[in-house]
Parts: C-alpha cells; structure tokens; sequence
C-alpha cells in the first residue's frame, strides 16, 4: 500500500517544460510493439519499410517497463490488428497502396495483422506479464472501438506515459485522442520510432508544440530519473495487487 506520508509526486525533464505526476494515477502506455511491425515479413516490411529502424525503441522502452514493474504502475500494451474475417477492417485500410502482401494475406508469421496469429504478438523483449493489460485496437488510435477509456477510469488514470511505434501514426494518433478526453501525456521520445526518421521527429514537435498542444516529450532517462527519485523516496504503488487485468 501507498505509505501517505511519503511523496507521490515526480517532477519530469521534459520539453517544453518539466512536468509534475501523480505515480498513482499514472500508467505507461506501450503501443504496438508487435513482431508484424518489429520484424521481417510482417505488415511493416509488406509496405516496403525497413523494420530495423524501429528497433532503437526497444531497449529504452524495456527500461521504464521494468521501472514501472518494480513499482507496481499500471502497464497497459496495445495490439493493432483484424478479426479474422476483416468484419473490422475497413476496406480503405485493406486496399490502399501496393503492398507485398495485404491485411488478412498468409505470411512468414501467419495472417498479416490478424489476432491470434504470431505477427500479430508483442515481441519477446517487451512480452506483457499476466498481470497486464493488453488492448487489442482495429484502427491507429488506442481509443477507436476498444475498453480503454473504462480501464483509465477503473484505475484512476489521469496521466499516461506513452511510447512505441509508429511515433507520426499509432503514437500520435493515440495521444491526441488521449488529449481530447484530458489525459496528460507524456511521450518518451527514445521509446518511439518510426520508419522513416523525419516523421518521428517531425512527430514529437507536433506533440510539444504550442506549449505542449497534445503533451510533453521526455527521454526515458528523464522519465526514469523522475520514477528514480519517487522511489528513494518511499514511492510505492497502490494499485490492487494480483488482480487478473487481461482485458
């Protein structure tokens, strides 16, 4: 249990300006780490991207992953992916462009970007625990048609520690529904990637742009050192333990 005498509050280095959280009512948001994205010969690649440019998300997010583990914060993951008979895929989606291989194809990991199928998983490195949520999304933001606004109600969620992939697409989309419902964001800026390196940092500066119109952006050595400091301090988190949060 949260000891009430002890601080709560961890101030983070972030641009455009330091921000100050609840840890209990924070959780980190880990988007779309998935083998069809990470990895050769999933959706990412059949668009004609290269997959290893998304890699440099991974160590800095398995950083704070394991920080919020060891405090007890709330870690929820998202799945982009289909129904099996694409009753949620939007034909716009599955038809656009000349891709390799579309939505729903055989692959080397199964059915392109279809649930239940192996591209479809978090890769091992950042692999949920039980005792984690995953949200599985049919569209780029994490809101679209999924439970996610009633977990960060049942949890007393007001604040979001964001990263993964693609930093201009499922990131940006999702915190800026995310702003829309007031949420504060924070986006770990070494956590996100994108396949093209213009378009993650062209992405971060739309976020803190204006003041911080859609949230703050923070390395994850800021967020850590924030996480670091909490918890000299006597930081623990009191979210209920044990409890089955696979949604």
């Amino acid at each position: 249990m949260l000891d009430s005498s002890k601080s709560t509050l961890g101030v983070i280095s972030a641009e455009p300006e330091p921000i100050k959280l609840d840890w209990p009512s924070t959780a980190l948001l880990i988007i779309d780490m998935q083998r069809d994205f990470m990895e050769p010969g999933g959706f990412g690649e059949t668009l004609g991207n290269d997959v290893s440019q998304l890699a440099r998300a991974v160590k800095p997010i398995g950083t704070v992953l394991t920080a919020a583990r060891d405090t007890g914060m709330l870690v929820i993951h998202t799945r982009e992916g289909h129904l099996p008979d694409l009753s949620d895929a939007p034909p716009a989606k599955v038809e656009r462009g000349a891709p390799s291989l579309r939505i729903g194809d055989p692959g080397p990991m199964g059915r392109i970007l279809i649930r239940g199928e192996a591209g479809h998983d978090i890769i091992p490195e950042l692999y949920p625990l039980d005792s984690e949520i995953v949200i599985d999304k049919p569209g780029k933001g994490a809101f679209y048609a999924t439970e996610l606004s009633d977990v960060l109600e049942k949890y007393g969620i007001e604040n979001l520690l964001v990263c993964g992939v693609t930093t201009e697409v499922c990131v940006n989309t999702t915190v800026r529904e995310a702003n829309d419902r007031g949420y504060r964001c924070v986006v770990m800026s070494d956590g996100c990637a994108s396949y093209f390196p213009e378009f993650h940092e062209m992405g971060l500066k739309m976020i803190k742009a204006q003041g911080g119109i859609f949230g703050w952006v923070a390395t994850s050595a800021a967020v850590l050192e924030a996480m670091k400091v909490s918890t000299t301090q006597g930081y623990c988190h009191e979210h209920i333990d044990g409890d089955d949060r696979q949604v």
